[in-house]
């Protein structure tokens, strides 16, 4: 049995009761848009490479070995997360498929090479670093919310870094950055090809985007339709169901 660590928890990963993974209330616990990210990528099935930067517990690369075959790589610069992201390989025997690497991603070309896997997926932090007097007390969560570590700019960097040639980079954001991430995968290389935007119910805002882009793809971008995320009563949608719990 795995160890748990001071207010560490073993959930359910989603409706997958063969699969557990290991969450704190206070250090890091997945959300939806890592859940809606691991379902939007594009990924080789078969064999090949695949990154999961900002992996936090690891919960990007739990979803996508139930999609692939390919050999994963998490990064996570946190080493208390680090450790439960690793720890989450060994609870779900996945060892074999995915490695977890401790460190930054601004400085991983010595580790991971250039140009060497076929997809590339983060979600990274969302929010420009505040002062440091409107930091979260919690650190970990202040690591994990705002760029504090990393910018956008940094994320797109190494995600045009690592991915190869006609690769795939996936990411999950705010609408409110689109134009950033946008003008960013232009400068970087990576064509913006799929946008999907996010929405908590009908006749609400956008609160998530996701976007996909290839490395040195031609123009060709594909709005695709809405996700909803909840009906009117407050269930989820038929669509976010499916996503959600398979």
């Amino acid at each position: 049995m795995v160890q748990l660590y001071d207010d560490e928890r073993l959930d359910y990963l989603l409706a997958d009761e063969k699969m557990k993974i290991i969450q704190s209330p206070t250090a890091f616990a997945f959300s939806l848009d890592a859940v809606l990210l691991a379902h939007f990528a594009s990924i080789p099935i078969k064999r090949g490479k695949i990154l999961d930067l900002c992996t936090g517990n690891g919960v990007i690369p739990l979803l996508l070995v139930k999609r692939t075959k390919a050999h994963i790589t998490g990064v996570e610069i946190q080493e208390r997360i680090y450790d439960m992201a690793r720890r989450n390989m060994e609870l779900n025997k996945v060892t074999d498929q995915v490695s977890v690497i401790h460190g930054d991603l601004k400085e991983m070309l010595p580790v991971l090479g250039h140009s060497t896997f076929d997809a590339v997926t983060c979600n990274p932090p969302y929010f420009k670093t505040p002062k440091a007097t409107e930091y979260n007390e919690n650190e970990y969560l202040t690591i994990a919310r705002h760029e504090v570590y990393c910018t956008l700019e940094d994320v797109v960097k190494a995600c045009k870094l690592h991915v190869r040639p006609g690769g795939k980079v996936a990411i999950v954001h705010r609408p409110g950055r689109l134009v950033d991430i946008i003008a960013l995968f232009r400068k970087y290389r990576l064509e913006p090809k799929r946008i999907r935007f996010v929405y908590p119910k009908q006749g609400k805002e956008a609160n998530m985007l996701l976007i996909e882009g290839i490395r040195d793809g031609k123009p060709d971008l594909k709005i695709l339709p809405p996700l909803y995320i909840y009906q009117e009563d407050g269930t989820y949608t038929k669509e976010a169901e499916e996503i959600i719990y398979g």
